[in-house]
């Protein structure tokens, strides 16, 4: 008998909450519309060009509005999406809101408010959040992983002295290359996704074919192990690409890989040369390459003729990480996330030239990022100046690695600190620290889209975060120790980790 009136209270407590929830919303709503005043606002982009004129707008605002209004003012065929900022504040609901945070003094409406559009990317990529494959085969740690540009395949290196090559159409392994006879420390594709090479702590580079698995040369002069390898861009290269590779040894080596020699050697570091990276500008001397190490310096070299046109100083410790912020479309070479097929080498690098263009247009200009021991990091723009743009400290213990945003518009920083730092891709400026590791943070990988973030530590766990929340999206444990390497696929779809327990995760949405 009693039951009855109970569901009748509960079906009454339920219309009551639906009520109140509606009420709110409808309440926020009619708060937004009666925000009164106006402002006079004028678009600018990053790099303070004005967009159309002054506009006089209501303080009401939304985001929303505020994109159609611009997508107008630029002329553009469909609506692009964009995120807004009012000097620091980006505008997440209304211009009221962001209003109300700036500073006393700001808070006028008599003067002319910017405000700052970037371009988001026009696709979205959906975080990681399940691990849909652990690929076993490795008999030891697995040290460094990386996607093809193409995101077809996996490449691994590990303790165990092999490279593995697995498809990821099916998950599976695909070649396993035989040849180090020491660790692996380093895997690098070309940009048209044809050869891979490697090297480590044997001293040698092996280049592979990629669609064979088989060794296509071994590359021999380093006299040390060699740290890091990186490609020529596709579209400064006359014929196939070269290589470049640091090495203990304190120099860098160019090499042939289709002749099997070495072009160039790079000597005046005074200490192990820790990280290189090949520059797409200057396309007349074939790019550019900046090298660092532990002697602190950081060097700017020709790799026509092997003449160093700079060098940059500034780090109190030994130099570990360097990133530029057009690695994204280098390394992509002539692929983007949507897939393409090309005839020849020809056609690719046709391609690659437009991708870079846009993405130099777009990052407004290339620039260099260093992290250090001395648990500081420098942005510099190493063609223009041999002065950094800024120095940045924060970090309590050392700079292990960092990374820029494929848009260029931020940086990560992972620190043994325990800390994921994010800063400004363009001035420098500190924006958020995310925390929830509590073991040193190893590495970093950006989604394509710009808008998350994939960090791997030695606590066993990856950590996917979300740029525009500033907040942890998704914990993804699963190792069972120590995670050393990551890596987003180019298109979106997959991160791959690799750790001490000799296991490659595959991470889905």
């Amino acid at each position: 008998m009693s039951a009855r009136p109970n569901k009748k209270r509960r079906v009454a407590d339920k219309k009551a909450t639906a009520d109140a929830v509606s009420g709110k919303l409808k309440a926020a709503a009619q708060a937004a519309l009666a925000i009164d005043g106006q402002a006079l606002v004028q678009f600018v982009d990053p790099e303070g060009k004005s967009a159309g004129p002054q506009l006089d707008v209501p303080l009401g605002t939304s985001k929303e509005q505020l994109g159609t209004l611009l997508n107008q003012l630029l002329e553009n065929a469909e609506e692009m999406p964009y995120s807004f900022h009012l000097e620091d504040n980006e505008i997440t609901s209304n211009l009221a809101a962001s209003f109300s945070k700036l500073a006393k003094g700001s808070q006028s409406t008599e003067r002319v408010l910017n405000i700052t559009y970037y371009p988001l990317a026009v696709f979205r990529v959906r975080p990681v959040t399940r691990c849909t494959s652990s690929l076993s085969g490795h008999i030891e740690a697995v040290l460094c992983v990386s996607f093809s540009p193409d995101s077809t395949k996996l490449a691994s290196g590990s303790g165990d002295s092999t490279v593995r090559l697995w498809d990821l159409n099916t998950e599976l392994p695909k070649h396993t290359c035989k040849g180090h006879l020491n660790w692996v420390l380093a895997v690098a594709w070309s940009p048209d996704g044809s050869r891979l090479a490697s090297a480590g702590m044997d001293k040698i580079v092996l280049v592979w074919c990629t669609s064979s698995g088989k060794n296509i040369g071994a590359l021999k002069g380093h006299s040390q192990p060699v740290t890091c390898a990186t490609w020529q861009p596709l579209h400064v290269a006359e014929a196939f690409p070269w290589l470049a590779t640091s090495s203990k040894d304190t120099t860098v080596r160019i090499w042939d890989t289709t002749a099997g020699a070495c072009l160039r050697t790079l000597s005046s570091h005074a200490q192990p040369v820790m990280q290189v990276r090949w520059s797409g500008e200057k396309e007349d001397t074939g790019g550019v390459i900046y090298t660092a190490g532990r002697d602190c310096v950081i060097k700017v070299w020709n790799p026509k003729d092997g003449s160093m046109l700079n060098e940059l100083k500034g780090h109190g410790h030994w130099i570990n990480t360097l990133a530029l912020n057009l690695d994204y479309v280098i390394r992509s070479g002539p692929f983007s996330h949507e897939p393409q097929k090309f005839a020849d080498l020809a056609e690719k690098k046709e391609a690659a030239k437009k991708r870079y263009a846009e993405a130099l247009e777009l990052c407004g200009g290339e620039r260099l990022l260093s992290g250090s021991d001395d648990f500081t990091l420098f942005l510099w723009k190493p063609l223009a100046s041999k002065h950094p743009v800024c120095r940045m400290t924060g970090h309590q213990k050392i700079v292990n690695q960092v990374a820029f945003s494929p848009d260029g518009r931020w940086f990560a920083s992972a620190s043994f600190d325990k800390s994921v730092r994010l800063w400004d891709g363009r001035t420098g400026k500190y924006v958020h620290a995310f925390r929830g590791h509590v073991g040193d943070v190893y590495q970093l990988a950006w989604s394509a889209d710009s808008r998350l973030l994939v960090s791997v530590s030695k606590d066993s766990t990856a950590k996917c975060w979300d740029i525009a929340r500033r907040k942890l999206l998704e914990d993804l444990p699963g190792h069972a120790d120590e995670v050393f390497a990551v890596d987003w696929s180019l298109d979106g779809t997959r991160v791959a980790t690799g750790s001490k327990d000799r296991l490659l995760k595959i991470w889905r949405h």
